[in-house]
Order: structure tokens, then sequence, then C-alpha cells
């Protein structure tokens, strides 16, 4: 009111000045060509009352935290719930973001996550990707959003912060009240928008989002958040999550369920000690659930721990939602045994894989830390105890130490949870590629319209120890990253160890085992350069359980492009394929003529 005061008293200033000219001629004051300055003073005024925030319609309260309040949850160990979009509407959501004080990590804060309507994790789930608040526009390494249908070219932020070191202290900014939206309900195009005010972020998509869901008659998305390194206050949603809402009133503790309660413990352990890793996941009314760890649980052993065999172990919690005190406090039991502690370990049978493969392309000849995961099958350790008894120690309860990439000798430490080791010694040779050609030599239509998985090559076996390179032209669409040659590893009987793309990405539970790299860099420029770029592709069956896949892209423009998937696990040494799909896409089989390119490392 102090600046519209002062506006309106200039005003009155003026016009008692120009009523004394109204009657010269050629005064016109309240002609339509009045003075410009009058209309653009009006504008101003008008436009100053404009509100620019996003008015919220029907918001809930739901009332829950997500993450650990110490700031300690890392990445994908919290979620939120999940709040389903139909098509045609909007979500806004409303939150307080907490962040470290004393932290200043750039992506220690929070991603949203948007997937299709399916359970995390569960069959067919598909996620379109990640959308975090930090912003550094750094486009290259996807280091603020990442996924296949998200793109970091339709992203926008007026806060960036320097990845460099991983600090920034601009971080800070992000905290606070959050509203968050997502917004399916305009016709040609999808937006989503962070803001707390300060720091505004964006995704503006220019054409709607593409259905993942296998059902095409359902088009809901999911979405859900992650903290890492903060926690989330939840306050307010406009659509009623799975699960339904939080009201602030609080909750009492109705079940809760053990994890991670050890098998064996050993004689002369405390309960505490014996304990320290087990959490609950505790429900409270209105189904709301959260995560207890060790230190707010009460551990009792019956009858004691201070003899051998089977005890029974009773958990009690007894705190509401907030953390008062609980009227009843729930219950929960399981069972573990006392058993001797381990003196010593032997290898008493060798396993029956010892000698292992790698092989060494352009993509990975500068790792200098590259290992190969050792293979326990055929393994036996037996254990003596401290009382002289011997057993065989189970293999998922002694931990291995890698085995370098490199030629020659190399030994195994085994290791006990108490610190035991014994040794067991493996061989390791670099392999030699061999070429060979699928079938069909052409895979998928000329002009690029195959559909995704519309037809395979036919499989190649790869025998233990080999690496087959497969030379051929790909060629592209240029719609999508992914509108390139797609690798499948799948046994005889076609069940998949992992599908792997050429722009670094994949899934299955190879793929979720494997490291992976590409030097694609700027996606527009690769993209364009993969329609006509020659590849070759190495295929290696490393003989321990795992298979390595190496691409070295020429793309058009003469630069080498690379990419690797290492340590594809789940493998059968004996039963290791190849296959090719495509996806808007198609591919030529054979080595075409050679020519020098750039490298791109």
């Amino acid at each position: 009111m102090r600046h519209l005061n002062k506006i309106a008293t200039f005003f009155c200033s003026g016009v008692l000045g120009m009523l004394a000219l109204t009657g010269c001629e050629g005064g016109d004051l309240y002609n339509v060509n009045a003075p410009d300055w009058i209309s653009q003073k009006i504008d101003s005024i008008e436009k100053s009352k404009t509100n620019t925030e996003e008015v919220l319609v029907g918001m809930q309260e739901d009332v829950y935290t997500i993450g650990k309040t110490d700031f300690t949850s890392g990445f994908w160990s919290s979620f939120s719930k999940y709040y389903v979009v139909p098509d045609g509407q909007k979500w806004n959501a409303v939150f307080n973001l907490n962040i470290n004080p004393s932290d200043n990590t750039y992506y220690k804060n929070f991603a949203l996550i948007i997937t299709n309507d399916v359970d995390r994790g569960g069959t067919g789930y598909t996620e379109y990707g990640a959308f975090r608040f930090d912003a550094t526009g750094d486009s290259a390494t996807y280091n603020s959003q990442w996924g296949s249908y998200l793109y970091f070219k339709f992203a926008s932020s007026n806060q960036l912060l320097s990845p460099v070191s991983n600090k920034d202290e601009n971080v800070q900014k992000l905290g606070g009240k959050v509203t968050l939206t997502v917004d399916r309900s305009r016709t040609d195009s999808f937006l989503i928008k962070f803001t707390n005010g300060t720091v505004t972020k964006t995704y503006t998509q220019p054409y709607k989002l593409r259905n993942l869901n296998a059902d095409a008659t359902n088009t809901n998305i999911r979405c859900f958040m992650v903290p890492e390194g903060s926690y989330i206050d939840f306050l307010q949603t406009n659509i009623v999550p799975i699960g339904g809402l939080t009201s602030a009133k609080d909750k009492a503790p109705v079940s809760m369920v053990l994890q991670n309660v050890p098998d064996e413990v050993d004689l002369g352990t405390t309960l505490q000690d014996a304990m320290a890793n087990v959490s609950a996941v505790v429900t409270f009314e209105e189904g709301v659930t959260k995560t207890i760890p060790a230190s707010e649980l009460y551990f009792s052993a019956i009858p004691d721990m201070d003899n051998l065999g089977q005890k029974n172990l009773v958990v009690i919690y007894n705190k509401t939602f907030k953390g008062e005190n609980a009227t009843t406090p729930i219950v929960a039991n399981a069972t573990f045994n006392i058993v001797a502690k381990i003196a010593a370990i032997q290898v008493t049978q060798n396993p029956t894989r010892s000698h292992y493969y790698f092989y060494n392309s352009v993509a990975t000849q500068d790792l200098t830390d590259r290992t190969l995961a050792f293979d326990p099958t055929g393994l036996e350790v037996t254990a003596t105890y401290g009382n002289g008894s011997t057993a065989v120690v189970k293999n998922s309860k002694l931990t291995f130490s890698p085995v370098p990439a490199v030629a020659g000798s190399h030994t195994v430490t085994i290791t006990t949870d108490n610190g035991k080791t014994a040794t067991v010694n493996v061989a390791v040779s670099e392999s030699q590629a061999t070429t060979v050609t699928p079938n069909p030599t052409t895979l998928g239509p000329v002009d690029n319209t195959g559909g995704w998985w519309s037809i395979h090559t036919d499989n190649m076996l790869v025998p233990a120890g080999e690496t087959y390179a497969i030379p051929f032209t790909n060629y592209s669409s240029l719609k999508n990253n992914w509108n390139n040659f797609v690798v499948v590893l799948r046994t005889t009987e076609n069940a998949e160890y992992g599908v792997f793309r050429a722009d670094n990405y994949g899934w299955g539970n190879g793929y979720a085992a494997c490291t992976h790299n590409g030097t694609q860099g700027d996606w527009a420029t690769w993209l364009a350069a993969m329609d006509g770029a020659h590849v070759v592709l190495y295929v290696t069956n490393c003989n321990n359980g795992t298979a390595d896949i190496q691409a070295v892209m020429t793309g058009t423009n003469n630069v080498v492009y690379t990419q690797y998937y290492l340590g594809v696990n789940t493998v059968d040494p004996s039963n290791l394929n190849i296959a090719f799909t495509i996806d808007g896409c198609h591919m030529v089989f054979g080595a075409p003529a050679a020519k020098k390119s750039k490298v791109r490392r």
C-alpha cells in the first residue's frame, strides 16, 4: 500500500496541474492519444497485482516423514507413498525439504521418480526417469535428471550448482517448503515443476508422455520421491496416494516385521552386538509405515545367550508414529542359533571353475582397476570351531576378494564374518576375439520403422573363455537415443540374463549387477552420428558366471564412441547366447571398409 499511495499522490498532482491546460487547443488529456507514460504506469500497476504463484486446488492433509531425520538416508533407501496421476490430470504436493546444514554436497536433496503404473521392482516396472531438485547445467553427465524418457534439454533452473568437488553452498537454498507439480492436463506437453519461492526448476516437454503400461487402456503414471542425505516432511497432496492419506493426528503402532535377523551368532557375542543390524518395518494406524533402527527396539533372547543352540528372539517397540510412548507396545518374534565361534577355516574342495578370461578393447583399455568376480561354484570351506568341532560353512556366509583383470595367477582371500581367512588360487587369461556374423545379416526394415522387440537374430552360443566380435553398421530413425542396436544375453531357452542398449541403459538381473559406462557425451551429437555408424560389439564369456559386453562405435562424424557393461552376472558359462533386436533402427552385419577416426574418451 505504501507504494500505491505514492503513485496515487503522483497521479493526482499531475492531473491537477494538467487540468489547467485542457482548454488549450490540441489538449489531449482525455483523448485516446493520451501520453504513453500514463498507459505504461497503469500496466505496471496491474502487473504488480498479478499473482504468479500456482493456485493449488483440492489439497488434502498427508503428514508423514520420508528419510532419516539425522540426514543419513542413502539414495534409494527411503521412499514416499505412490501418487498415481491419470492422463489429463495434475498432481500438486507440498512438503518441507530438510537439507543437512553441515553438508553442501550438491546432489543431497531429493529426486522425483516417474514410472508406469506398476509397483517398484514389480513385473513390467519401467521408469520414465528421475528429476532431482538440484541443477548443474552439465547435460553430458545427466547430473540432475536421468532416465530413458526424461531429457535434460527440456529442464531449466534459476539456480545452477557446481559439481566440482561435489560441494556447493548454494545447495542450502533448495531447503524449505517446496511445491511440486506434475502436470498431465495439457493436451500438447508435459510439465514437472519444483519451487520453494527461491529456487525453481522445471521440465517442459513439448509433447505428451508415451504410455509404458502393458495394458494400453491404462494411461496412469506413478510418482514417488526419494531423498538422499536429506529428509522430507510431507504436508499436502491433491491426489490420494496408494494406501491412503496420513492425518496429522498421532497414530499407534499396529504391527511390525523384522529385517536382517542373523541366522547364526557366535557364542560369547552380546545380544546388543548380535542384533546391531536388525531393523523393523512398523505399521501404524491408517496403514502408515516407518523403518525403525535397532537403537529404538528392545531385544530379548530366550532362554539366554550363554549356551549353544536355537534361541527365541523377542523384539518390542513402544512408540507412536510421532515418537511418544504407546499405550500398547507391539511385539515380533524370530529365531537364531548360538554357534561355536570359528577359530579357523580351510578350503576342503576347490571351486569348479578357476580359470577366468577378460578382453580389452578400446572401450576398456584405459581402465586401471578392472576386476573379475570370484566364482564360488563347487567351493567347499570347512570351519574349525573353538570347541574343536568342524563343519562346512555355507558360501553365502563368506566373502571373497575380487580378481584383477590381469593375465597370470591370482590369490583369492576367503573371509568369515569374524575375520578368519583362507585362500584359493585362480588363473586369468586374456581372451582372443573371434569375428562372427549373426543370422539374418540384415535385421529390421531398412526404413527404420521396425517396432520394439519385433525381430531378433538367431542365438549365438559363446563358449566359456571366448570373445565374439560382431561388426555391423547401425542405422537409426534418429527419434530417440534408444532407437539403435539392442543386445540380448540369454540362455538357449531364451531366459534373459539382461538386455543392453547402445545408450548406456538396460535391464534384467545381469544388468542390475554390472558396471557400465559410455563416452557418448552430448546425446544429440551422438545420436546424429549413429545413423550409419560402424560398430564392433564384443561379448566375452568370462567363465566365472559373468559376461562382459564392449561396444566400439565409429560415428558418421568420424568420432569413436565407446560403451561397456562389465560383470553381467547370473550367467551359466555353458549356456551364454547373444542375440540382437531392434527399436526404430536396423543393422547390417559384416565388417565395413576401414577408415581413420578420432577416439572420444
